[in-house]
């Protein structure tokens, strides 16, 4: 997995050390003074790392980066269906996150909160590489046209068909599906990601799950 942060990493810069053993601001209520460091950034929760890196600590973001990184690479690797692509908006996702932790006021998760600039950032990259957008209702023309007969996948198996079917999905089915059963998010930490309601959630997954049974009908025993 590539090295998604340097010690360089651009647009904010690292505050002066604060002491080595002065207590976590953000539950001492201190008023904003650098937490504390754990004895490993291994063991720390997400909490502690989002605390820690906002104050500027790089080792701190390195854990994030190793924590999460490869479930935000998988996510972006089968919604782009590239893993080169999924790579340049997981690395602007965490150049994005490093420069706005500042603004992140703990309304969701971090995880979940990651998982929404990753979404974001994909979005964009296929906006730029593709001028003219192309509809749901032209995804799903394209489905239907390169729907995965029973022959689809010999020789290369069921999860290259099952990436065919899923690059025939519009990208928000495709978001969700990935999401729900890859990731294994709730429906709630799903609708923050895609900013919508958890009913459109569980609409979209549904027509998401319909759309690959019939497009791996071939598949089936």
């Amino acid at each position: 997995m590539p090295d998604f942060v340097s010690d360089e990493s651009p647009g904010r810069d690292a505050p002066p050390d604060a002491p080595p053993d002065e207590a976590d601001a953000a539950d001492a209520g201190t008023g904003g003074r650098e937490p504390s460091r754990p004895r490993t950034w291994a063991e720390a929760a997400d909490s502690t790392l989002r605390r820690a890196a906002t104050f500027g600590d790089i080792d701190a973001f390195h854990e994030i980066v190793g924590r999460h990184g490869p479930a935000m690479l998988r996510y972006a690797s089968r919604t782009l269906n590239d893993r080169g692509d999924a790579e340049e908006a997981v690395q602007d996702a965490f150049v994005a996150a490093w420069r706005t932790l500042p603004d992140f006021r703990g309304h969701s998760t971090l995880r979940t909160w990651l998982f929404t600039i990753t979404r974001r950032k994909a979005i964009d990259l296929v906006r730029r590489r593709r001028p003219l957008p192309v509809t749901d209702d032209e995804l799903l023309e394209r489905a239907v046209g390169a729907t995965p007969g029973p022959s689809v996948g010999e020789g290369s198996g069921f999860v290259e068909a099952l990436d065919t079917a899923l690059a025939a999905l519009p990208e928000s089915q495709r978001s969700v599906w990935l999401l729900r059963e890859v990731e294994e998010m709730s429906y709630a930490e799903i609708a923050q990601v895609q900013r919508t309601t958890e009913t459109a959630v569980r609409g979209k997954l549904a027509r998401a799950r319909a759309g690959l049974q019939t497009m791996l009908e071939g598949w089936k025993p």
